[in-house]
């Protein structure tokens, strides 16, 4: 299983003065966060795509590609790339050129959003969000197969043979498709044979084990090999010295963005509770001392079905700079030898036993 951490680039106020740190300050703490996971051997770091003042990621191949600069081994993703706002003509431009910096570490998980500032800002209209989500998917993928490409669409100029450049350093970019909890999306990656990255933000992951089942149903029945169906799963997450650290610094930077976009959608005001049930054993919260993550990895990993991949979503603790940096640290170097010598026990039992 890989590990990986995702980030929002959240710019969140201080509890007690309510002032907003420095954005260029922010920036280059996540730069340095992605520094952190790569020296501690962790597997990707992922930067999300948002147009709100909360967040300072509209621009996700830019933060990467300043990251790419000063790591060596990470794989640096989106998480995701909003594919139905942009140009993919454009959106692989990007991906290439940033492949080309990092040598070979770039890789793109796309999807619709959960937010739907990117369609009026870029002159879309979201009564199409499915139709251009698809079409534009169609035309990113072949955008990987052929460097000239001849294509036709809807909600965008035909191309006639045109050269697509940079071409990236890696044969073909690595896609994931992003998806929430609608059938037909995970559907939908299962048929393409693309790898699957839900993000698991409430609730519990036993939930999604139908959908997942659907998705490699889905990918079985259109001809691709199981182990191409691979699924990843992004979830809150934080780790630290003991479960209440951990929490204690999770909890205010969630509770502020949770409650921020409930006003939005309607939603009741979060609180304590609410939150200590999510990161309770039964919730889908990846928060605590590093045997609780560790624990807590292994149900998810055994209630879908065997993953992939585990990216933690841990940017709404970006206020507590050290801590973040201590959580990325613990789940390179706590966390990640657990889930390796499970691993290492599941498949070789005789060699775990003499290692021991």
């Amino acid at each position: 299983m890989e590990i990986g951490v995702d980030s929002f680039a959240a710019i969140l106020p201080d509890p007690a003065t309510g002032k907003l740190p420095s954005p260029t300050d922010r920036m280059a703490e996540l730069i340095e966060e992605v520094e952190v996971a790569d020296r501690v051997g962790l597997d990707v770091f992922g930067i999300g795509e948002h147009h709100r003042a909360e967040f300072l990621d509209s621009a996700p191949a830019i933060i990467l590609a300043a990251a790419a600069a000063r790591t060596s081994r990470i794989r640096l993703t989106s998480a995701v790339t909003v594919l139905s706002a942009a140009d993919p003509v454009r959106v692989f431009q990007e991906f290439a050129t940033l492949d080309l910096i990092a040598k070979g570490r770039a890789e793109l998980v796309v999807g619709r959003g959960s937010f739907g500032e990117a369609f009026p800002l870029f002159g879309l209209d979201t009564r199409a969000y499915d139709e251009l989500f698809a079409e534009k998917l169609e035309l990113f993928l072949k955008l990987g197969e052929t460097t000239n490409i001849t294509w036709t669409g809807r909600f965008r100029p035909p191309l006639t043979g045109q050269g697509v450049y940079p071409r990236p350093h890696q044969p073909k970019l690595p896609v994931w498709l992003g998806v929430g909890g609608t059938p037909q999306s995970f559907a939908r990656a299962g048929m393409l044979g693309l790898p699957l990255m839900v993000a698991i933000i409430g609730g519990s992951f036993e939930r999604f084990r139908p959908l997942v089942d659907l998705y490699r149903e889905a990918g079985m029945s259109a001809g691709h090999p199981p182990e191409q169906l691979k699924v990843g799963v992004h979830a809150m997450g934080f780790v630290g010295e003991t479960d209440k650290a951990a929490k204690d610094a999770f909890y205010p930077g969630w509770a502020h963005l949770t409650a921020t976009v409930g006003r939005e959608r309607g939603w009741a005001p979060p609180n304590r509770p609410q939150f200590e049930v999510m990161a309770s054993p039964d919730g889908a919260f990846l928060i605590g001392a590093p045997e609780t993550v560790a624990a807590k990895m292994r149900r998810a990993d055994e209630a879908l079905g065997g993953l992939s991949r585990i990216t933690f979503q841990m940017s709404t603790a970006s206020l507590e700079t050290a801590a973040m940096k201590r959580s990325i640290e613990l789940l390179g170097t706590e966390v990640a030898p657990i889930i390796c010598a499970g691993e290492t026990e599941r498949s070789n039992p005789e060699r775990a036993r003499k290692a021991n």
